[in-house]
């Protein structure tokens, strides 16, 4: 064998070691590339601890009316929604009845003093006995309690709004028979409106009457300042919370009894909580929320069952899942499953 052929037979068995040694060992081809995403560090923050509570609006004052006689309706002032004056005519029974009665009990009345003058004569002139002057007296007595209850009946055939307000309800149209004491009509004092809503027992210590209030009422899309007046004194047997009511000025009348509204109460209390952006929460099919955790160290993604609770600027509470510094998948997970490899943006 020549001089040159030992040195090209050398060159070759070089360049084939050195080529294996570029290989990493145990490798018989290359690693799948991983998924890229984007991930955000968790860090605790420390938030006020406001109260969240929903809740129906109901009239600063509401009273039920109803007659205290019954008869036939035959007048009422209009239709539900319109404003109501305090001492406005709200509705009015058929009189005629009423009316004969209040009559009968004036004849009674005047036939009775007529009566009653002239045994008071006899008895002056000591030509009537005692008795006989008693029994007159008190008839004239009855006849005028009569005449009295007489008028009041009559003066019950008209119904009249006690509070300035709006009518709320009504439950009788005109030529219906209606009863005594059933009501017919409910109206709401609703320059004011109040929030009526529950809180549980473990937020209660937090409530103090005075405390502000942002109410949205989402029927018409508008917040509105409010403040904490009444606060339970007993809890519910049931759900064991305790009601609260938030008053909130209405001088423009939109805000109606009925509406829900949601009340959201400053507090001076503060918590540590995490917070992360609502797009990155998964919701299983098992309805448990997840997100995906990345692991630097094994360049892998990890699925990660969470506690949620309030939801605040499209970011939500996480209570339970997550400790604070871990890295958390915020674009690309969907396209993740669990343990998928991953390479970070």
């Amino acid at each position: 064998m020549t001089q040159q052929k030992l040195l090209s037979l050398s060159l070759v068995t070089f360049l084939l070691i050195a080529g294996c040694k570029s290989r990493p060992a145990g490798s018989g081809q290359e690693a799948p590339a991983g998924i890229p995403v984007k991930v955000k560090k968790i860090e605790p923050l420390t938030i006020p601890n406001d109260i969240t509570v929903s809740g129906n609006v109901e009239g600063n004052t509401t009273v039920k009316l109803g007659f205290l006689v019954g008869g036939k309706i035959d007048y009422i002032f209009g239709k539900e929604g319109q404003p109501v004056r305090q001492g406005q005519l709200v509705s009015s029974i058929e009189p005629t009845n009423y009316l004969i009665a209040k009559r009968l009990a004036d004849v009674q009345v005047g036939t009775t003093a007529d009566e009653f003058r002239r045994t008071k004569l006899l008895h002056d002139r000591n030509s009537c006995s005692e008795s006989d002057f008693t029994k007159i007296d008190f008839a004239l007595q009855q006849a005028r309690l009569q005449q009295q209850l007489q008028q009041k009946n009559l003066s019950d055939t008209r119904l009249y709004s006690s509070v300035d307000g709006v009518l709320i309800k009504k439950s009788a149209e005109v030529g219906e028979i209606v009863g005594v004491g059933a009501p017919q009509f409910v109206i709401a004092d609703i320059r004011k409106v109040k929030v009526l809503a529950y809180i549980p027992e473990n937020e209660l210590h937090l409530i103090k009457k005075g405390q502000q209030a942002n109410v949205l009422v989402s029927a018409l899309d508008r917040t509105f300042n409010g403040r904490v007046t009444e606060i339970g004194s007993a809890a519910d047997e049931t759900s064991r919370a305790f009601t609260i009511k938030i008053e909130v000025p209405n001088p423009d009348l939109l805000i109606r009894p009925g509406m829900i509204a949601e009340a959201s109460i400053k507090t001076d209390d503060s918590a540590r909580t995490m917070l992360v952006p609502a797009e990155t929460i998964i919701h299983g099919l098992d309805n448990q929320q997840y997100v995906y955790v990345a692991d630097p160290g094994q360049h892998k993604a990890f699925l990660r069952k969470i506690s949620i609770g309030k939801m605040m600027d499209n970011k939500i509470q996480v209570t339970g899942g997550l400790t604070a510094g871990e890295l958390i998948v915020e674009e690309g997970q969907n396209k993740l499953t669990d343990g998928t490899p991953i390479t970070l943006k």
